[in-house]
């Protein structure tokens, strides 16, 4: 197994998909629900993340070239994105780009709205809470670096590491959310946020010297 590939990897999507950054809405959102209801809720969750990430993963290159898209331009883009999910949570602010919107929210009326909060596990959770902008350029700019077998096997374990800590967290929050108090959820929104913006850097300039050499 390429553990430097994987070193990477697993340190850039814990950061944008860390389960204790998702804990609190997950909270909000299920309040009214048991815990077994919760618990219900998590196993969803969990499926429609593995589903989209696959997916992803698998088309992604494939859709970026479609349209005309280099995958170094991507990972310009996708650094770009990261480091500005990464200033938000450094600064304290909700991570717009992983939320519904004002308007997304009020679209469909009472009945819509009423049917997202009564089985909101794929949107807003899943989608684009857990799977937002950054989850999806990490998984393609990384999944398209992966060439060789050890490097294929790295990219499925972090992704099974990822995907089991946060069901485990989600699956275990009533638990969880007693014990972590807000202090050490700002501590970790922080450390994730640093070192996704160190990783939103290098993914950039990477990209940027791929797609001008003259500048290396």
């Amino acid at each position: 197994m390429d553990i430097t590939f994987a070193t990477r990897f697993l340190g850039a999507l814990f950061a944008i998909m860390n389960p204790f950054i998702t804990l609190p809405l997950f909270l909000a959102v299920t309040a009214n629900k048991t815990v077994a209801e919760q618990r219900s809720q998590a196993a969803a969750i969990l499926v429609y993340t593995l589903a989209m990430c696959v997916v992803i993963s698998l088309a992604g290159s494939h859709i970026i070239r479609f349209f005309g898209v280099s995958l170094d331009a991507f990972r310009v883009a996708g650094g770009v994105v990261l480091g500005g999910i990464a200033l938000t949570m450094l600064n304290g602010q909700p991570i717009t780009s992983h939320e519904r919107a004002t308007q997304e929210k009020n679209v469909g009326g009472l009945d819509a709205r009423a049917e997202v909060e009564d089985n909101p596990a794929f949107y807003p959770l899943t989608f684009p809470m857990i799977v937002g902008p950054g989850t999806i350029a990490t998984l393609i700019i990384y999944g398209a670096q992966a060439h060789q077998s050890k490097q294929y096997l790295a990219f499925g374990l972090v992704l099974a590491i990822v995907l089991a800590a946060l069901f485990a967290v989600l699956y275990f929050a009533a638990s969880i959310g007693k014990l972590l108090s807000s202090k050490m959820r700002v501590i970790m929104a922080r450390v994730m946020g640093m070192i996704l913006s160190a990783i939103a850097v290098e993914m950039t300039f990477a990209g940027i010297r791929a797609l001008l050499p003259g500048l290396a």
